[in-house]
């Protein structure tokens, strides 16, 4: 028989929200308990899947802030794995690091938990009968500046290696640098499989010679984490050859939904075109649950009132979800302008687009206003979590655009209140 394993990693267990999710109870209850939901649909398949073991690289917990209630969540699920002969075994990240539970959690006796010196665990005849090595190393602080492969034992003569890793290779957008190293490094291993951790999107960096595969987080917490989230099912037989199966694990996807409204000129029509933009990413979504972010652009007479009137679109946006069923709105966000046909020529009596020319060529291309906005952003952006920075960019050309981004939507949210709303939108359940 092969050897079967299902690898995740960055399953942050109870994360604390950092979504606009906080604002609606009921999606905040949904989200707050996706990632428990997310850890027992893994177990599941290593139950259906009668898989040899599950293989965690890093972050099971979330930091320093970790409950009891967690570590007695954890426990039970990895008991029954124990109670099925399934094995577990765990390498710690830079978040496990922090937490004090887990090294003072009593596991079942099937669970390896890796230490910060490397180790090799051998399984006897795992593979047709072949040795399965399983390689690790935990992180012992929180910040891994330098590579850990150099720490690996070498691999086992005779016999399929696995390693487990926590780390950011060559870096990746929104994630710090721990443990940096790349794929030509894990090739010259020797090893049959690299199970890595640290970056939330899945990435199968290699599929064989040796695989190498982030396999992402099983849930995602906020839109940054966009997608159908998942663990790996991996197959290795005592040739070595490896088949990956990529597995569905998340309760709730979060998506982007673009929503074009151009010429749309009535609040109704504007509720249908939101509907038909939900209902399509619901049926794409294979999730139990879609959260969705809605992004509306285009030239529509309504701009004004969707600037002016936001709070009663984010309400009847929601009941159209509600029909739907298992779809949720976490924000709605605003790239609409006025017809430029309708728009009257600089000097016409219309004191708002006066203004709107004003703004567009004389403010905010001004040094002044350019300097002032940059420093705003900057203390802003510093005064945020670590991991919430990823926001503003990661490098000063996509801080820039995102600026950019913020003084556009600023100026037309402005402009828009000035201007008001013209008559009022019909309610529409």
């Amino acid at each position: 028989m092969p050897f079967r394993f299902v690898h995740t990693a960055d399953i942050h267990l109870d994360s604390p929200l950092r979504s606009l999710a906080l604002r609606d109870p009921a999606l905040a209850d949904l989200i707050g308990g996706a990632t428990r939901a997310a850890f027992v649909a893994t177990v599941e398949v290593c139950l259906s899947e009668r898989v040899d073991a599950l293989m965690i690289a890093g972050d099971l917990y979330d930091g320093s802030q970790t409950s009891m209630k967690t570590a007695a969540f954890l426990a039970a699920e990895l008991h029954r794995l124990h109670t099925a002969g399934i094995q577990t075994f765990i390498v710690r990240g830079n978040h496990d690091a922090e937490s004090k539970i887990t090294r003072e959690l009593v596991l079942p006796e099937s669970v390896r938990v890796f230490t910060g010196r490397a180790e090799c665990h051998v399984l006897p005849g795992a593979a047709d009968g072949r040795d399965v090595a399983v390689h690790g190393i935990s992180f012992a602080q929180p910040h891994a500046p330098e590579s850990l492969l150099p720490k690996f034992k070498a691999a086992a003569p005779d016999a399929l290696n696995i390693g487990l890793l926590h780390t950011s290779l060559g870096g990746a957008p929104g994630h710090d640098t721990y443990a940096p190293c790349s794929v030509t490094d894990l090739m010259a291993t020797g090893f049959d499989y690299w199970g890595l951790g640290h970056i939330h999107a899945r990435t199968v960096h290699r599929a064989a010679g040796p695989a190498i595969v982030m396999p992402g987080q099983p849930q995602g917490r906020d839109i940054n984490e966009a997608g159908a989230k998942s663990v790996t099912l991996v197959s290795i037989d005592g040739g070595g050859s490896i088949a990956l199966d990529e597995r569905i694990t998340a309760r709730a996807q979060f998506a982007r939904v673009p929503v074009a409204v151009d010429g749309v000129e009535d609040w109704r029509a504007l509720l249908d075109r939101i509907e038909t933009a939900l209902s399509q990413a619901r049926v794409a979504a294979p999730c139990e649950h879609l959260v969705a972010r809605l992004h509306l652009t285009g030239e529509t007479p309504l701009a004004w009132r969707i600037r002016v009137d936001g709070d009663l679109l984010q309400v009847e946006a929601r009941l159209r979800a509600d029909r739907i069923g298992a779809t949720w709105i976490e924000a709605i966000e605003t790239d609409v302008r006025p017809p430029r046909t309708t728009m009257p020529a600089t000097g016409a009596a219309n004191p708002a687009q006066e203004l709107r020319a004003l703004v567009a060529e004389d403010v905010v291309p001004s040094a002044s206003f350019q300097t002032l906005a940059r420093e705003i952003a900057e203390e802003v952006r510093d005064q945020l979590p670590r991991d919430a920075r990823a926001l503003f960019g990661t490098d000063e050309a996509a801080f820039a655009a995102v600026l950019a981004d913020l003084i556009d939507g600023g100026a037309e949210e402005v402009l828009a209140h000035l201007h008001g709303s013209e008559s009022q939108p019909e309610r529409d359940a």
